[in-house]
């Protein structure tokens, strides 16, 4: 039946070939018969014709169905920023999130699309959200502090390059915990809050562990995922848990990732419970109510100017580090580390990075993955490894372009324009730019 229906509508799409409803019909016609190929060939030729929402949702569903979830949610998210998203684009948004693993994305579009259709109900992926809110009411306590709580086996000497990011946490956080009679002599206390900012995939998480190695403290990593709840009041209680695990195990690193997520400008949020998280991190940040001595907090952000400024007073992320791409240096130990145990050929590690500047360590990584990809390939036809080679990390370049430029020209933005305080000025030094 399908078959001949999808005839028919190509017969008279010849006839008629800008008929856009004509051509939507086809593109479902072939979606509903898993004819994935096909439907985005016509999708694609709809993006031509009429690019609007019914359009990029229905190609964002074929790459969704062909497990490109990146493809699928760069579309979802330019439909969102539209303001004009329905409640299935958010829904298949939360699908393509829980695939990519990106919990708490999911559950915040997971809420988002709740309020739109309140009755809405699919207990899998239910399921699949609320597991991932691990720290409740019912935790056992010894198993959190078993899974969570790390011993980090790397220090400073582990992290190329940052040699000013180092310096920065030594004074901050170090110092205080090797000498802490004489920063109590002068009414210091030990502890702070320190965040690190700069473009994703330059190592930020790494440096953290790295400082809870240097002194030899233990370590809690912390995600968006890990504190959020889709139930409200779960998530206070969740923080509140967290930070009370790290006062029973100092002197202890806590790391918070995504906090730009966690701690965005309470000004726009706009749902209550949004604010009352906020409001319960910087009570937490304060210590107010129990000590948070011994508590060396290190946060990660990729966008520190949506963060609320209350975050920024002294006593809670009072210094910020901006941490840039990987220098010539670390580069050329990136590439060496990503390639070490594989079949290579005269690898110039000097050259690949010089040219591969910008490049991230993960970007460094996908280089490296595309010319595996390749190398695979080539393979398979005798069942002999061919090793890699400089050449072919060039070509993998041609295909990976460096994530980070989409960051710079957003903080370039900021630091030309909403930098006051000079808060941004080591974006513009690394760009060079005066302004």
């Amino acid at each position: 039946m399908d078959e001949n229906i999808i005839n028919s509508l190509r017969e008279a799409l010849k006839v008629s070939p800008d008929n856009i409803p004509l051509r939507h019909h086809l593109a479902e016609t072939l979606l509903q018969a898993n004819k994935i190929s096909e439907a985005e060939t016509e999708y694609l030729e709809l993006m031509k014709l009429s690019p609007d929402h019914k359009t990029k949702t229905g190609l964002a569903l074929v790459y969704f169905k062909q497990e490109a979830y990146s493809k699928c949610n760069v579309i979802l998210e330019e439909i969102i920023e539209s303001g004009n998203a329905s409640f299935d684009v958010y829904i298949l948004y939360t699908r393509a999130l829980v695939k990519e693993k990106a919990i708490g994305a999911a559950i915040q579009a997971y809420q988002k699309a709740l309020k739109l259709n309140p009755g809405f109900q699919d207990e899998e992926l239910d399921k699949e959200l609320r597991q991932t809110t691990f720290i409740g009411e019912d935790i056992d306590l010894e198993e959190f502090e078993n899974n969570f709580i790390q011993k980090p086996n790397i220090n400073f000497q582990d992290v190329g390059g940052m040699d000013h990011v180092k310096k920065e946490i030594d004074l901050k956080i170090i110092k205080p915990l090797l000498h802490p009679d004489l920063y109590k002599a002068y009414g210091k206390k030990m502890g702070g809050g320190i965040l690190l900012y700069g473009p994703p995939g330059c190592g930020k998480t790494y440096i953290a562990r790295a400082t809870a190695g240097q002194v030899n403290a233990k370590f809690i990593s912390v995600g968006l995922s890990d504190i959020l709840d889709m139930w409200i009041g779960s998530s206070e209680k969740n923080l509140h848990q967290v930070f009370e695990l790290a006062r029973q195990n100092t002197p202890c690193v806590l790391f918070f990732d995504e906090i730009d997520a966690l701690g965005a400008s309470r000004s726009d949020m706009k749902q209550s419970a949004g604010r009352h998280l906020i409001n319960q991190f910087l009570q937490e940040l304060d210590g107010i109510d129990l000590s948070n001595e011994g508590i060396l907090i290190l946060g990660a952000t990729n966008t520190p100017w949506h963060l609320d400024p209350a975050f920024r007073r002294p006593g809670r992320f009072d210094r910020i580090i901006f941490i840039p791409p990987p220098d010539e240096a670390a580069r050329e130990a990136i590439f060496k580390l990503k390639l070490k145990d594989k079949p290579i050929d005269k690898i110039d590690y000097a050259g690949l990075a010089k040219k591969f500047e910008n490049y991230s360590g993960a970007d460094i990584e996908a280089l490296v993955d595309i010319a595996i990809e390749e190398k695979l390939e080539a393979s398979f036809t005798d069942g002999v490894p061919k090793p890699i080679t400089t050449n072919d990390l060039l070509q993998a370049g041609k295909k990976h372009k460096p994530s980070t430029q989409e960051w710079f020209t957003t903080a370039k933005n900021f630091a030309l324009f909403a930098n006051e305080s000079g808060l941004y000025d080591d974006i513009l030094t690394h760009l060079k730019i005066k302004k």
